[in-house]
């Protein structure tokens, strides 16, 4: 009797072991799993680029804006009222251009 209990405290302490490790070992993938994700995320929002400009409204009027400025170094010659509401309201948020060519783009665009 005494060597069939042994038995099982054996097999009980053995199945209580492999599921701790079982468990230490899943945990432990997993949190690698999320530091590999966070630097993945933390290496692309390094590698978003800043604006060079914003374009809002100023005054009534469409201006440029050096990103990071308070003062409009350009007013582009197009009345906002004519400009479809979802239009106007990205304007009072601010539209963030990245490169010469998309500022030239979106002038030739309000302009023409």
């Amino acid at each position: 009797m005494k060597k069939i209990f042994d038995k099982r405290i054996y097999f009980t302490f053995l199945a209580a072991i492999t599921v701790s490790g079982f468990l230490v070992i899943c945990t432990l993938g997993q949190t690698v799993r999320q530091e590999r994700i966070e630097s993945k995320l933390a290496a692309a929002a390094l590698d978003e680029p800043e604006p060079l400009y914003v374009i809002r409204e100023h005054n009534g009027k469409i201006a440029l804006f050096c990103y990071g400025s308070s003062r409009p170094f350009r007013y582009l010659d197009f009345n906002i009222s004519l400009l479809p509401d979802y239009d106007r309201e990205q304007l009072k948020e601010g539209i963030e251009i990245y490169d010469e060519e998309e500022l030239q783009t979106y002038i030739q665009d309000v302009e023409g």
